[in-house]
């Protein structure tokens, strides 16, 4: 039996909120719409949130996602700047929460290393990536970057679900070495020099 789930990705911002929907069916994946929320002509801070809550209730609304994956905040100088961004992310989240959906929170450098290989890469190669990797014809492809940061995250959250499962969990590494004796040699710790 192959499984269908979709996946809601958001890139917050203020000024721009990307977002971007995958269908999966068992481990095939199609994009279902990727585009923008474009905040600039909002100057009252608190509207901007409320437009990314009514586009992220709308966004749920239409496409039913199972999941939502979101680009987490990162730690920047301008701290003014960082609560801007944690807020409109808090609303997005809100917004998912308000019809029961399960997030996840992802690093911008895992995402970019879950698409391309590399924390460090542009959002032009995470662009072109997820344009070769999900087939996306260059015509649906937005000028707009945080519309593909918005689907990296969806595509993130994909090949994290994706991994197998371990066979064994580990509370600690005291539980890891009582589990696994057969393959941690046991030797005295001593202190070097001794």
């Amino acid at each position: 039996m192959i499984k269908e789930q979709i996946i809601l990705g958001i890139d917050p911002g203020t000024t721009i909120m990307g977002y971007g929907l995958l269908k999966v069916t068992g481990n095939k994946t199609e994009m279902l719409a990727m585009g923008v929320l474009d905040l600039k002509k909002y100057k009252d801070h608190y509207l901007k949130l409320q437009r990314i809550f009514a586009r992220t209730l709308s966004l749920i609304d239409e496409f039913h996602p199972d999941c939502l994956a979101i680009e987490a905040p990162f730690f920047g100088k301008n701290v003014q700047s960082m609560l801007k961004l944690g807020r409109a992310q808090g609303v997005a989240m809100s917004a998912a929460l308000y019809r029961d959906i399960p997030i996840t929170e992802y690093a911008p450098l895992k995402i970019k290393m879950a698409i391309t290989g590399s924390g460090s890469a542009s959002k032009e190669q995470v662009a072109d990536m997820l344009h070769r990797i999900l087939k996306i014809p260059l015509e649906d492809m937005l000028p707009q970057l945080d519309a593909t940061d918005g689907l990296a995250a969806a595509y993130c959250h994909f090949l994290q679900a994706g991994r197998p499962v371990s066979e064994k969990a580990y509370s600690g590494w005291k539980d890891f070495v009582a589990k696994n004796e057969d393959k941690v040699k046991k030797r005295p710790l001593t202190p070097k020099g001794e």
